[in-house]
């Protein structure tokens, strides 16, 4: 990657912009491709994983425009017979530490952007569904991204730590949990790299008395009713739907949701729920000890809804990574914002209300990095920002 820098970052922006252009239709032709292979190792469904293909690919989208994103600025006269100006140069050699969850997505928002700003780049994704990442590095290729620009590395902590503390590496990037996140940021920012580290997420969702109840509400980890009358009636319409969730192998037709990734995922999941249940909390609809014909050994889960759950229980603290909904009740629309504002995590939450004054108010008022009004994922596009608060 320190090789082959030079030469790159030294190519005008428009014939990297250019070999963009390829990348992206590259992926558009491989997306079937792609998303069986995201599917046969992460477990995720066809539909989702080419999901997952799309909102990187917008990423790869935003990067064709590099040559106008990359422009400096100029003021005349700054002084008596003085000009300044700003240029934009690349930062060097970067590294990419992705997470499992999103084998498409996470690793294009990094490296496109980066090689297209004259960077060159190491990505290591996560060991346990490395085959997309892979064939995303070998279409960069093809498409004219040349050798030692685009890198990717297998492993787990001894690979991590060596990026971290390689003095060649200048930039680290990182998404993944909290813990993770802040030892890589200690670690890389020790060693003088430029460090950006996404952690994780306990994304809530406020369900005002005037919300309507059809709009996905099963998108979020916690979902905060206002008023019990609320919470009954969002009892009531989620269990049907829960219960009803088609789960099978991803590459299925007809499929809402597949397999966990690992038999370790699965038994954790399995744990949380057990201590919600003896924290007291209410199982509303009951994912455990789900068999499929044909595939008793998969690692498969039902969906799981909890009610009546309270901030000291480790299914409301921990980030479930499962089929797992808690409702969390709130006596007025302040408890419920301060229940948000209140929690250690700060990546994204939602507002569901037809009351565009309560609406704005929580934009406002919120303490979390991403927002939405009656959007259950308040996922930024491409050329916004994204990034949490507080340990997100």
């Amino acid at each position: 990657a320190k090789a082959a820098l030079p030469a790159w970052s030294s190519l005008p922006p428009l014939r990297r912009a250019r070999v963009m252009f390829r990348f992206n239709e590259l992926i558009l032709a491989h997306t079937d491709e792609l998303a069986e292979l995201i599917t046969h190792e992460h477990g995720k469904t066809i539909e989702d994983a080419k999901g997952d293909i799309l909102r990187g690919r917008e990423v790869v989208e935003f990067a064709c425009g590099i040559p106008h994103l990359m422009r400096g600025d100029f003021t005349e006269d700054v002084g008596s017979g003085v000009d300044a100006y700003s240029i934009r140069q690349s930062v060097g050699v970067c590294t990419g530490i992705t997470p499992f969850n999103f084998p498409a997505m996470i690793p294009l928002w990094m490296f496109p952007l980066a090689i297209a700003c004259g960077n060159t780049f190491i990505l290591k994704p996560s060991e346990r569904d490395p085959s997309c990442p892979f064939r995303l590095v070998e279409l960069a290729h093809e498409a004219g991204v040349p050798e030692g620009v685009i890198n990717m590395v297998n492993g787990d902590k001894e690979a991590v730590d060596a990026l971290l503390t390689h003095p060649d590496v200048d930039a680290v990037s990182f998404v993944g949990s909290t813990p993770v996140a802040s030892y890589i940021y200690a670690t890389a920012a020790e060693h003088g790299k430029r460090v950006q580290a996404l952690g994780g997420a306990k994304n809530h969702m406020v369900v005002m008395p005037d919300a309507d109840l059809d709009q996905g509400c099963m998108a979020v980890s916690v979902a905060v009713a206002v008023g019990d009358d609320t919470g009954d009636a969002l009892v009531e319409k989620l269990t049907p739907k829960i219960q009803e969730l088609k789960i099978g192998p991803g590459t299925a037709d007809d499929i809402e949701m597949g397999p966990v990734i690992t038999k370790q995922a699965q038994d954790r999941i399995l744990n949380l729920i057990d201590q919600g249940v003896a924290d007291g909390a209410t199982l509303a609809v009951d994912g455990r000890g789900l068999k499929l014909q044909g595939y008793e050994d998969g690692y498969f889960m039902g969906g799981t809804l909890f009610d009546h759950v309270t901030e000291d229980m480790s299914i409301y603290t921990e980030e479930v990574f499962g089929p797992v909904l808690v409702i969390v009740r709130a006596s007025d629309y302040e408890t419920a914002l301060d229940m948000v504002n209140r929690n250690e995590y700060g990546n994204g939450t939602a507002i569901f209300t037809k009351d565009g004054d309560a609406a704005r108010d929580f934009a406002e008022r919120v303490q979390i990095g991403m927002v939405g009004v009656n959007v259950p994922i308040p996922v930024p596009v491409a050329y916004h920002s994204f990034g949490g608060w507080k340990r997100s």
